[in-house]
């Protein structure tokens, strides 16, 4: 018998700049899921190593699908399509979330939800912009090109981070969203990632902005660039004592990062001081295999957190930043071997 057609798909997109909270407010909603639906969640990742996707618990109704290495608005552009394809047909989800990277530009995205191939599949709901209201401090923020028109596409914007913000930073952030063109639909706090699943529920179609967005973001893609695609990084098996190194550069940000076997074991007080001490203009993620158990480090605009982590497959350390700000990787490399308690012992690398 054949299967049904798969019709009006509600696709939910969440953007934002890096270290924005976006992995945060899914795994929220997530635990506020209806039972009766399967969802279907597809992070892209700028950095080669795919740290998102192991913040979430393998589970019947929710499948999470990576996509690391570049930006699925233009590097991966060329296999977003197979990508969404793929995993429509084989797990037939009732709803689609997707966060495209921190440094992704949404419109090439909306192409290929809106085009041909999905025109009857996929109905694209209210975009949801994610804010931390620090970033309206930080003056590259506010002139950077994707950040803004981030902004500008979203129909709605989620504050986040205010947690953290004072009163002063949070009132700044919300007279800056009311001055946005066009008007936001909504605006709502998002203290420690918590958003009311009931807003996805009964959020509308997406408005397209007027007047188009910045092309640059397609004049900083670097066509000579080694981005890794798909799983083609976490199919190399890291083997004890041989990490497995990666490195890509596009947009103007570099990325370094690692995957260790799960047999080598950190000592979690010496891996945070170092990873504390790395410039505080780098993004830093890791799922960490230490001796007080899996643990997941998260660093954005200098406000780094810690916590107990499902994942088991390997231990994963992620840098994102300007060429100006990345360390030299061998040395970072020795210093975070320098804090193993439990492993084989490493060769010189190459």
């Amino acid at each position: 018998m054949a299967a049904t057609p798969l019709r009006s798909i509600p696709v939910h997109l969440f953007t934002g700049f890096l270290g924005s909270g976006k992995s945060t407010l899914i795994r929220r909603l997530i635990e506020q899921k209806p039972a009766n639906e399967r969802w279907a969640v597809l992070i892209n990742e700028f950095g080669q190593v795919g740290i998102d996707q192991t913040m979430f618990e393998s589970r019947d109704d929710v499948i999470v699908k990576g996509l690391p290495g570049g930006c699925m608005c233009c590097q991966l552009a060329f296999v977003l399509q197979a990508t969404l394809v793929n995993l429509l047909h084989r797990h037939r989800p009732d709803r689609l979330l997707i966060e495209p990277s921190g440094l992704g530009h949404p419109a090439g995205l909306l192409d290929t939800l809106r085009s041909d191939a999905f025109a009857e599949v996929l109905v694209v709901q209210d975009i949801v912009a994610l804010l931390d209201p620090a970033r309206l401090e930080d003056p590259r923020a506010r002139e950077h090109d994707t950040f803004n028109d981030q902004l500008a596409m979203a129909d709605a914007v989620a504050l986040t981070m205010t947690d953290r913000a004072g009163s002063q930073a949070v009132a700044a952030a919300e007279a800056f969203v009311e001055q946005l063109w066009p008007p936001k639909k909504w605006v709502a706090h998002a203290a420690h990632g918590e958003l009311d699943v009931n807003v996805l529920m009964e959020s509308g179609r997406h408005t397209p902005a007027a007047g188009g967005v910045s092309n640059r973001h397609a004049a900083l893609r670097d066509p000579g660039a080694r981005m890794l695609v798909l799983d083609e990084f976490v199919t190399q098996a890291p083997q004890p004592g041989r990490p497995v190194a990666a490195r890509g550069q596009a947009l103007g940000y570099h990325t370094q990062g690692w995957r260790w076997s799960p047999t080598e074991v950190f000592d979690l007080d010496r891996l945070t001081l170092v990873l504390d001490r790395l410039p505080s203009g780098l993004r830093v993620k890791g799922v960490l295999h230490t001796d007080a158990g899996w643990r997941l480090y998260n660093r954005g605009e200098g406000a780094a957190s810690l916590t107990v982590s499902a994942w088991r497959q390997d231990s994963r350390l992620e840098l994102i930043g300007e060429a100006a700000v990345m360390p030299p990787a061998d040395d970072l490399l020795a210093a975070i071997h320098a804090c193993r308690v439990r492993g084989e012992k490493v060769d010189a690398l190459p």
